[in-house]
């Protein structure tokens, strides 16, 4: 799609609140969610949809919910999350979202922290969590849970809410999202933040239908029908926008079934169109790809695909030699990549952590073109993006439509827009994400090219200072190792230290079945850490990316962890970044022992 033809089908509202309205009846009939059950794939259309979120809708005006009030939504990815979080919306309420994995205490902050009035569990396991702190939030007078799996004591259930929602005329439900202004709070998202407590990012109405215009004109989301297939946290500013997208076009929405082990063969049931994602995926996938494949074959392959790309965008005739290696690396490789992601992917899109860019190279090789972005939470979750049309590897596009961006004396990116965020909640002294004359200050080291594609190199307050005065940025060696075959992740350790060391973790994925096939091999990932076979591959692994860096810059001494880290175990976050504090203060006396030792 050209940018700002407008052929691209929407709401034309100018609230989230009547975005939702609008769609359920512009696009009726329409497919608009699919989702797994005992029983198989589900669809539903726009108008069932609007019908159930119009009886919770009305449900919430029957419990008191008034305007401005906050309703909760403690719950992984799933159909019932945009049911209650389009209902609490045309309510008037402000949606504030908890992520499923955060512990009691945490949940504690958040509905503490924005005063809920209401929570909305996704069962009784989430419900358990708000009732060990309930005692202590004053302001929660009412909980509902989607699956009513157990006891619930003295909450009800969505379909009781919907029941009672049945009792009120639609016409009350209709003049709460009449009443919606453009300035009124739509949502506040908590950070899920590398350090320190979540800060509530307060965004309005006018922030995400900025965004959402600013996607559509420059052709982030195109005029052909899609299909989504989103298994990110819904409680992520990333999937919100894509949930938003989707319903503003009418557009089908397919919810992963709740385990991420099975993403790779859900994508071959669903057969999406365009999926949003976290590196982490694309990584594993390339990986798994290249693991038993000859470095050599790959990388001329990745060159004939890239050429012959590079050949049909500008219109010009593919030479028959180029051609024949092309079709080669079709037939052995490519068509089973697409395979992969279900084989209808047109476009997909990365965010929420820096990706190589040789990753990138090799999916659109192969006929998966995947798009970077950056945004914050802050900057209502995108600010630029490369497009179909428009891109560059190594860069994260240029700034949406409306939005303008500079690099401070500093180095630091700073963004201004219509998408920028109100401000923390309750928390006008935040250390990153200050606004000053109207430009925010977003905490990461970029530059600008000649084009207008912006790169970020990395996080101020990630870039190390050796105890010579090097300014390192991690990133770039981490990315390099995350990519090789046995390594899960990978922490730069160094700061006012005398130089480089890094903590890295095993792919269990990947070294597991290896060690099964060697004779008299460990198979636990702490055995294998320590195993001196294993130290000699991860040892090669860091050479190789050594070669890459000036002398001050490699890693002189590594200690491989005895397991992977985790959101279960706090040292990632929701996003799957690395709270680099936790793993700090976590394995001290092994980054200690680097040094000594």
């Amino acid at each position: 799609m050209e940018a700002g033809t407008g052929t691209v089908s929407t709401t034309e509202s100018t609230t989230i609140a009547g975005l939702a309205a609008a769609a359920f009846e512009k696009y009726a009939d329409r497919p608009a969610v699919k989702f797994k059950t005992a029983d198989g794939w589900q669809e539903q259309t726009f108008a069932e949809v609007g019908d159930i979120a119009s009886e919770i809708g009305r449900g919430l005006i029957d419990l008191g919910i008034a305007p401005g009030d906050r309703v909760a939504i403690l719950s992984n990815t799933r159909v019932e999350w945009t049911y209650v979080d389009f209902a609490a919306t045309q309510a008037g309420a402000t949606v504030v979202p908890i992520y499923q994995t955060n512990s009691p205490e945490e949940c504690e902050w958040v509905l503490g922290n924005a005063e809920c009035v209401a929570v909305v569990c996704e069962d009784t396991a989430q419900l358990a969590k708000v009732r060990e702190v309930q005692s202590r939030l004053p302001h929660l007078q009412h909980i509902v849970v989607m699956v009513a799996d157990g006891d619930l004591g003295d909450a009800i259930s969505l379909d009781d809410l919907r029941a009672r929602g049945r009792e009120h005329d639609v016409s009350e439900l209709q003049a709460r999202t009449d009443a919606v202004t453009p300035d009124d709070i739509f949502t506040i998202i908590y950070t899920s933040g590398t350090t320190g407590p979540p800060k509530g990012c307060v965004l309005s109405h006018g922030n995400y239908r900025s965004v959402i215009r600013m996607c559509i004109d420059t052709g982030v989301y195109t005029d052909e029908p899609e299909v989504t297939y989103l298994f990110l946290p819904l409680a992520h500013s990333f999937a919100l926008i894509v949930q938003l997208l989707s319903f503003e076009t009418g557009n089908e929405l397919a919810y992963f079934g709740g385990d991420t082990k099975a993403i790779v063969g859900e994508l071959a049931e669903v057969k999406p169109t365009y999926l949003p994602s976290v590196p982490r995926i694309f990584e594993k996938i390339y990986t798994l790809v290249s693991a038993n494949a000859d470095p050599e074959l790959i990388k001329k392959a990745v060159g004939a695909g890239l050429m012959v790309k590079q050949l049909e965008a500008a219109g010009q005739p593919i030479p028959p030699e180029l051609q024949e290696g092309y079709d080669r690396a079709e037939e052995r490789l490519f068509k089973n990549v697409r395979a992969a992601f279900g084989g209808n992917l047109r476009h997909a899109v990365t965010g929420a952590a820096p990706i190589q860019k040789e990753i990138l190279e090799f999916f659109y090789a192969c006929g998966v073109p995947v798009m970077e972005g950056y945004g914050m939470t802050e900057t209502a979750t995108v600010a630029t993006a490369g497009t179909l049309e428009h891109f560059k590897f190594g860069t994260v596009g240029k700034p949406l439509p409306g939005v303008e961006l500079k690099i401070a004396e500093d180095g630091e990116l700073l963004i201004k827009g219509p998408n920028i965020f109100q401000g923390y909640y309750k928390n006008a002294d935040a250390s990153f994400g200050t606004i000053q004359d109207g430009w925010l200050h977003t905490g990461d080291i970029g530059s600008i090219d000649e084009e207008g594609y912006l790169s970020i190199t990395g996080r101020k307050k990630d870039i190390i200072i050796t105890a010579g005065g090097k300014n390192l940025t991690p990133a770039n060696l981490e990315n390099d190792l995350k990519s090789t075959r046995w390594i899960s992740q990978a922490v730069m350790h160094g700061d006012r230290r005398p130089y480089p060391i890094m903590l890295v973790t095993l792919d269990e994925e990947e070294i597991i079945p290896w060690a099964q096939q060697q004779e008299g091999m460990p198979t636990t990932l702490a055995e294998l850490s320590v195993h001196p076979t294993v130290q000699e591959m991860i040892q090669a692994e860091v050479d190789k990316a050594n070669a890459k860096y000036a002398q001050v810059e490699q890693v002189k001494k590594f200690a491989i962890l005895p397991h992977d880290l985790s959101q279960e175990t706090g040292e990632l976050t929701p996003t799957l970044k690395v709270k680099r504090n936790v793993v700090n203060e976590k394995f001290a006396g092994v980054i200690d022992g680097l040094y000594t030792g």
